[in-house]
């Protein structure tokens, strides 16, 4: 039983990870290139939190029920753009100070015993 959850899990995450698109730009994001577009992409987080602000006023309104399911989306994709910013600007450095590492390293060095 508990193999068969394990399997169904894993493959729900490769799905969600390929073709949702909140997690597709997160992939894309925590690529080098894309490590700096991490605190812009947070300002994303405020659109999804407007439409689970809206669901909620309608629920509260009289509204249906699975409602609940698109704010508790929306709220969850907030948190996953609010995370991205903080952890893509700690991949920068670290992955600026690999490369400056890396470059100092490749420099030939100069002998002070030749001057």
């Amino acid at each position: 039983m508990l193999r068969i959850i394990w399997i169904a899990s894993f493959h729900i995450r490769q799905f969600m990870r390929r073709y949702m698109p909140t997690n597709i730009l997160l992939n894309a994001i925590r690529t080098r290139r894309g490590l700096k577009w991490g605190v812009p992409a947070m300002l994303l987080a405020l659109p999804y939190l407007y439409v689970a602000s809206v669901c909620a006023a309608l629920i509260d309104n009289g509204g249906p029920g699975w409602l609940y399911l698109i704010a508790l989306v929306c709220v969850w994709n907030a948190l996953k753009f609010v995370w991205i910013g903080p952890v893509s600007v700690g991949l920068l450095v670290r992955t600026r100070a690999a490369e400056s590492r890396d470059a100092h390293a490749s420099r030939p060095q100069r002998s002070s015993a030749s001057a």
